[in-house]
């Protein structure tokens, strides 16, 4: 992510994120769903990196499911990382916020598995650079969980949401598998089929 789109990103966030919770729930779908196919015991031991944190909405979920996580949140949007600490106050001592954009450079942190919900779509340009720095940031069996827009057959639809940052061109699912060998995938329906969304786990292989 360049530092134009994350100055642009900061700025969008920065009206939104005191009504994102109340709103996005509508057509944000997936999520819980993605975070319980996570092939990972509860008592396992491991750290997960989720770019584009927001809110917290998932690091909160995935705290209390995985006792034993340690979560890193990333996002370049101070606003949504304020309301992210507010959520995971109780969970402070394994979670770490850090207000960043990613893509760029590895990020030196040695996750286990990163998590993308509904952010790749909005690096563009960089969703190539975000998926590419995973690969690299992942040790050999490390996962990349992705929960995001896939297409739609509305062009009118399609503008719309570039104008919320958001592209959905189905571009995202060649590059990951390009990458990472599949373990889930999902490809589903929203509001009677103006949009699809896709569930994705891959696992890195190789060195």
């Amino acid at each position: 992510m360049s530092e134009h789109q994350a100055e642009s990103m900061r700025h969008y966030y920065r009206i939104h994120a005191g009504i994102y919770d109340a709103t996005r729930w509508t057509f944000l779908f997936g999520r819980k769903a993605i975070l319980k196919k996570l092939p990972y015991e509860r008592e396992v031991q491991q750290t997960l990196l989720e770019v584009g944190c927001g809110t917290g909405h998932n690091l909160s979920f995935l705290a209390r499911r995985y006792p034993n996580f340690q979560l890193i949140g990333m996002d370049v949007s101070a606003d949504m990382l304020a309301q992210a600490a507010k959520r995971l106050t109780r969970y402070s001592r394994r979670t770490r916020l850090l207000e960043k954009a990613y893509g760029t450079q590895p990020c030196a942190l040695a996750p286990d598995a990163i998590l993308f919900s509904y952010a790749l779509t909005m690096f563009n340009p960089g969703w190539e650079a975000a998926i590419e720095c995973a690969w690299n940031d992942l040790p050999p069996g490390g996962r990349i969980a992705v929960v995001d827009f896939h297409d739609s057959p509305s062009r009118l639809f399609r503008w719309w949401m570039s104008k919320n940052h958001v592209r959905m061109e189905g571009h995202l699912l060649p590059a990951l598998q390009s990458r990472f060998r599949t373990e889930f995938l999902g490809i589903r329906p929203a509001w009677l089929g103006l949009w699809r969304y896709i569930m994705f786990i891959g696992v890195k292989e190789g060195n």
